[in-house]
């Protein structure tokens, strides 16, 4: 069975802000007058919100300008707007969101002064028009019921950026830290192309990053402009639609009292060498399952017993492949059946790719939930991650599916 989940693809050609992110889910189908009423629950004063159509090379989009009176502003650190945000009226799952992304701009502040994460007054990106663009990202995403996020690599841009403590390099510090995991590229437009804001956002939210997924469906694009008139159209390019997250198994599951065989033999004057020829083999054939188990036999001589367990439809290739590729002149059979629970696979992405996940259910209840190593390991030798981090992180993302 395959389940839809409602999701974006984001095309990051042209980079990713706040006001881009947030034009973009209003060019999607999150309604202006409805953001602007929820914005209102916050205790912000001192600004003006203005939301337009305009053409960027070619592609109109929605742009978001943020005009504030710097003189009724201050800087805010994270306390005080995880203050303002639970103290609003805004929906649990708005706040839960926005809390979540302003919790990642704050860590990668604090990694890049070398300051606890409570120190950090947000300056710049804790500015009225910031605050304004991540609980309105956080209510859009709540609005359209986007589960998942997805985005391409990111072109961030190249030269330098001028920041409160002065010149920095593009992508700007905290920026470059919010991106670990993220694949990004420079390119030769020397503009700051990915904000903090909107580095946060993805660090915070997204799913995976790069191609889009396979299963993908958009039923339609909305488009966010930036402020930049560049050589390339300003724009963020989101795709919104669904994506399936259930996959079938490539073989079907055999139900409750399936019946099948076990064929067993003993072998003891055999190479050790040539035991997982013989198993792959016995796989190909179609055999459900190999074993080998340490046995004692006759004179005491230590020995392998080839268990295998096959459905009647492959016995006669499976015979043919011990009596020829093993020591054994003989086996025995007998019947079996197998009691199982249902089983199916979900795609989860992670930051470096997609891995399988078997989740195993009995009576409509989860029984068992496991990342497919080959998925992980793959992951893990191209990645350079560690390979249990790859299963850890699978795993945890695999729960928010059950």
């Amino acid at each position: 069975m395959n389940t839809n989940y409602n999701a974006i693809y984001l095309d990051c050609f042209a980079g990713i802000s706040g006001n881009m992110l947030l034009g973009a889910l209003l060019d999607a189908g999150a309604p202006e007058e409805l953001l602007k009423a929820e914005l209102a629950k916050l205790p912000l004063v001192g600004y003006e919100l203005s939301i337009s159509r305009v053409d960027k090379g070619g592609i109109n989009a929605v742009y978001l300008d943020v005009q504030v009176d710097e003189a009724l502003q201050e800087h805010r650190s994270l306390a005080d707007i995880i203050f303002m945000i639970d103290n609003s009226t805004l929906d649990g799952v708005v706040k839960e969101a926005a809390k979540q992304i302003f919790n990642r701009l704050a860590q990668a502040e604090a990694k890049v002064h070398g300051v606890p994460v409570n120190d950090i007054h947000f300056h710049e990106i804790g500015a009225v028009d910031s605050i304004i663009d991540i609980v309105g990202i956080a209510w859009a995403l709540a609005y359209l019921n986007i589960e998942h996020i997805y985005a391409s690599r990111l072109h961030v841009g190249s030269g330098f950026v001028q920041c409160c403590h002065g010149l920095m390099p593009v992508p700007a510090p905290a920026t470059a830290e919010l991106l670990h995991g993220i694949p990004y590229y420079q390119g030769d437009i020397a503009k700051e192309l990915v904000t903090p804001t909107g580095a946060a956002v993805l660090a915070a939210l997204g799913k995976s990053y790069g191609s889009m997924p396979e299963s993908f469906v958009s039923n339609k694009i909305g488009y966010g402009a930036g402020t930049w008139e560049l050589a390339i159209p300003n724009v963020l390019r989101l795709y919104y639609g669904v994506v399936s997250a259930v996959v079938p198994e490539a073989q079907a599951d055999k139900q409750e009292n399936d019946k099948c065989l076990v064929v067993e033999t003993n072998i003891d004057d055999q190479s050790p060498e040539l035991y997982g020829y013989v198993m792959d083999k016995l796989f190909a054939a179609g055999a459900l399952d190999v074993w080998m188990t340490p046995i004692i036999m006759k004179k005491n001589r230590p020995a392998a017993k080839l268990s295998v367990l096959i459905t009647e439809d492959c016995r006669e290739k499976v015979i043919e492949i011990i009596l020829h590729e093993t020591t054994s002149i003989g086996m025995r059979m007998y019947p079996v059946t197998r009691a199982m629970a249902s089983r199916e696979f979900i795609i989860v992405g992670l930051p470096w790719g997609d891995v399988r996940v078997k989740i195993s259910s009995d009576q409509g209840k989860i029984c068992n939930v496991a990342p497919e190593f080959e998925d992980c390991r793959k992951i893990a030798e191209e990645s350079g991650v560690p390979l249990k981090v790859v299963q850890h992180i699978a795993l945890k993302e695999a729960m928010s599916f059950c």
